[in-house]
């Protein structure tokens, strides 16, 4: 970053805080016109400095936007972090539909080289999956996924892999409850998505999460190649009717080696980009997520949106404190009503046991610079743009509507974009300041950093870079074209950071918020 750019950066003219776009020492000066306010002690990247007096109770404004009330006397040079700001109550007043803003459709439609189903869906790569029902079959999952190395998947360039979708739960909570209910929409989701050319659903035969019970309620279909469906159904195997792992695996290896040339068999063709579906996450954020890659991604996001696609926000635990500014862009009263009874929903689960919805930011966020929840989400929905809010869907739940919606999902990224895949999304663009070393598989995962610094140590990791907006190297809107731009690369078949890698394997996470008995 050069010295001729300015140390601090002002996000609103009533903004009563400045943001460092780098470490400033004690002395650094933020200026406008003939005001100049110089810091009285060392600000890191990403923190905030007052510009103003607060006094206790009066609140903090970042974005234009309350993020927490003053705890103690506040002057002008002061940093402003968790030391000296509460969270305090914002007890807003609500509008519907009063900021609908729709896109303007591009003079020229976009494609992108994807692989097109049977059914009509368009997938971004072509993975099989084992899927499995219980962690009891987590193991198997493993070994059936290992014996498909390198040297056997060489004669079949289309396959991208075969990825064991394990996880740690699958027992011990109400038959046919909402937990079961949610779980098996997460294991349909994936064993239905686009991007799953083959799969076998893999129990133990025991739990409660039978497979049979997902492929029965879920409308299971088992995919080959081109989207052919399986005469005899989704493909299910038990370890226990099998007769331990050891046959389960060879029987699953033996089937796998049959099919494999059939998943082989699909080209990419142009597909238009509106049959992209984007998940949005942001992860290990910093105090600069709401000033570079997050609006930035925005910015993709309404590129894709004009162009009929689709985009997903989710962490609704990250939206808290912001979902005002989201029911104003929601089509209908009633949208709006659905998102303000999953802000309840989390509040009353918070309760239950004896939390606040506050403890996050994290560690990391509050190191990186976020202090309350409110500033979080106030950066973390810049990442859904501007275009108009068509529906709200609960976790993992099949995703129809075209357009900007949100998905009911806990802020911790795994299960996050687990249920956004689930619902279909077959893209995945994840925004970071600290520095997240995230993957998903079946679905590519791009990463974007929020600051030079963290992108130059983990280069390895970070496909591109939003500090060059702090740099003053580019602008928000250059930033948000360059990764619409990766988002059609990506899904034409180039590979991200996190695929070279071959990080993806161990991060399928369904969230299951009940109960374990």
């Amino acid at each position: 970053m050069s010295d001729s750019v300015a140390p601090f950066l002002r996000l609103h003219e009533s903004d009563n805080v400045v943001v460092a776009r780098r470490s400033v020492s004690r002395g650094g000066e933020w200026a406008s016109g003939e005001r100049t306010v110089s810091a009285s002690q060392p600000i890191e990247m990403g923190h905030k400095m007052a510009i103003t007096s607060v006094a206790p109770g009066e609140p903090l404004k970042k974005f234009g936007q309350p993020i927490g009330f003053a705890t103690q006397p506040i002057e002008p040079g002061d940093w402003v972090h968790v030391h000296n700001v509460s969270l305090g109550s914002l007890d807003h007043d609500y509008e519907f539909s009063t900021a609908i803003h729709p896109p303007t459709p591009p003079d020229h439609p976009r494609t992108f080289l994807g692989y097109r189903r049977s059914d009509g869906r368009a997938a971004t790569r072509n993975y099989i999956g084992i899927i499995s029902t219980v962690n009891c079959s987590a193991t198997s999952a493993k070994y059936i996924a290992q014996a498909f190395d390198e040297r056997l998947l060489a004669d079949y360039p289309n396959v991208d892999g075969v990825v064991p979708l394990s996880h740690k739960g699958g027992c011990s909570f109400a038959y046919g409850g909402t937990d079961h209910q949610q779980l098996s929409r997460t294991l349909a989701g994936f064993a239905n998505h686009a991007n799953i050319g083959a799969y076998i659903l893999l129990g133990l035969g025991c739990e409660t999460a039978q497979a049979s019970f997902v492929a029965e309620n879920y409308n299971l279909v088992q995919l080959e190649g081109g989207g052919e469906s399986h005469k005899a159904g989704p493909l299910i195997m038990n370890i226990q009717d099998e007769g331990g792992v050891a046959k389960t695996v060879r029987r699953a290896v033996d089937t796998l080696k049959e099919l494999l040339p059939v998943v082989n068999n699909v080209e990419r063709e142009p597909i238009p980009v509106s049959e992209l579906m984007l998940a949005t996450e942001c992860g290990g954020s910093d105090g600069n997520s709401g000033v570079t890659a997050n609006p930035a991604l925005g910015i993709a996001s309404d590129l894709l949106v004009a162009h009929g696609g689709t985009s997903i926000l989710s962490e609704v635990p990250e939206i808290y404190g912001g979902e005002h500014l989201l029911t104003r862009r929601a089509i209908s009263r009633e949208i709006g009503e659905k998102l303000i009874a999953r802000i309840r929903w989390w509040e009353d689960y918070a309760k239950l046991f004896g939390a606040q919805i506050d403890n996050n930011p994290s560690v990391g966020n509050k190191r990186g610079g976020l202090t309350t929840i409110f500033e979080k989400s106030l950066g973390a929905i810049a990442k859904g743009g501007s275009t108009p809010l068509m529906d709200v869907y609960e976790y993992a739940e099949p995703v129809r509507k075209k357009g900007f919606v949100v998905m009911d999902t806990p802020g911790f990224d795994p299960p996050s974009v687990t249920g956004m895949v689930a619902g279909g999304a077959n893209i995945v663009v994840f925004t970071t300041g600290r520095g997240s070393c995230y993957g998903c598989k079946p679905v590519p995962t791009i990463k974007v950093s929020t600051n030079t610094p963290m992108f130059n140590r983990m280069t390895d990791d970070m496909d591109i870079n939003a500090g060059r907006i702090l740099d003053g190297e580019a602008t928000v809107e250059e930033v948000g074209q360059q990764i619409f731009e990766e988002i059609i690369a990506v899904a034409s078949g180039r590979q991200t950071k996190s695929e070279a890698q071959g990080i993806g394997d161990e991060e399928f996470c369904p969230w299951v918020p009940g109960p374990v008995f």
